[in-house]
């Protein structure tokens, strides 16, 4: 079961370094690790939307409006870290997002994103090991003290996370062409697309 523990550690054993039980010890492992944990998983998750880090809700507008261009703000949830999608498939929402709000026009708004999931045993298994190689990459200097670990650690992550983000992809449907008479213009009736057609 992975923990922030088990992914540190295993980030460490990756380095050349001793593990640790947890990361309250007091050495310079655990130290580090700390310091980096929370920052290192959060750029993690938000770097892809992994499937076991996204959730859709209805925003409720705040009581004050924008000075101009919206009729309304939401506040974002407190576990937000990227907006995936503002709206329903198809019917997608004009928006900005400014200062913890998102600024758009109606009374309530669809909201997709990836949320700051910090309970690592949902997580599935491409991204503990992406996390791993990201505290790995992090943490490398500090622990190694040579800057050709770091590189080598930076470069392993890079080329896991290519793999990770499509393998993880592909747990979902693949987009469509949608409804577009061009489609139904060249390629006549044969032509079929998405759900059901």
């Amino acid at each position: 079961m992975a923990t922030s523990v088990s992914i540190c550690s295993n980030a460490l054993l990756r380095l050349g370094a001793q593990t640790i039980a947890s990361l309250s010890e007091s050495n310079d492992r655990a130290r580090l690790a700390a310091n980096l944990y929370e920052t290192v998983r959060d750029s993690t998750l938000r770097s892809h939307p992994w499937n076991c880090a996204v959730k859709r809700v209805m925003l409720a507008p705040d009581t004050d409006v924008p000075a101009f261009d919206f009729t309304a703000q939401f506040t974002l949830p407190s576990d937000w870290l990227k907006t995936l999608q503002v709206g329903q498939d198809g019917f997608e929402v004009d928006y900005r997002t400014e200062s913890g709000k998102i600024m758009a026009s109606g009374t309530s708004l669809p909201l997709r994103y990836i949320w700051r999931n910090t309970v690592e045993n949902t997580w599935d298994a491409m991204l503990i090991e992406a996390m791993e190689l990201a505290m790995a990459a992090a943490m490398a200097y500090g622990i190694t003290k040579s800057a050709s670990m770091v590189e080598a650690a930076e470069g392993k992550l890079q080329q896991f996370m290519k793999r990770g983000r499509s393998t993880d992809g592909q747990d979902d449907p693949p987009d469509t062409l949608g409804d577009f008479p061009l489609m139904q213009a060249r390629f006549g009736g044969a032509f079929r697309y998405g759900p059901g057609r």
